[in-house]
């Protein structure tokens, strides 16, 4: 297995952010063929601060054929002009294989 991970900054307006994210994208992004699982994890910090990062979502993929079948998807290339819509600058993407411990 293998996931994609992006890591999204800090916006400048998180309200806007979460009602295109969570509003829009997430739906827009399930539609891509070869998606085993999503994790969408929100960031804080213990000391009440503010983290440099603000949502993380890794997407898992069976294999690596999987999520390079999907990067190239008219569904993953729609969630990701959605994307640049509203958080352009902002998102850094990771892939990784899942190690089972």
């Amino acid at each position: 297995m293998v996931k994609m991970v992006v890591l999204y900054k800090q916006p400048e307006n998180s309200e806007l952010f979460d009602e295109k994210y969570f509003g829009e994208h997430l739906e827009l992004n399930a539609m891509t063929p070869g998606i085993v699982r999503s994790e969408i994890s929100r960031f804080f910090d213990l000391r009440g601060g503010q983290t440099e990062y603000y949502v993380m979502a890794e997407v898992y993929f069976a294999d690596r054929d999987a999520l390079l079948f999907a990067l190239k998807s008219p569904e993953s290339k729609a969630a990701g002009a959605q994307l640049q819509s509203f958080a352009s600058g902002l998102a850094t993407f990771h892939f990784a294989e899942v190690i089972e411990a």
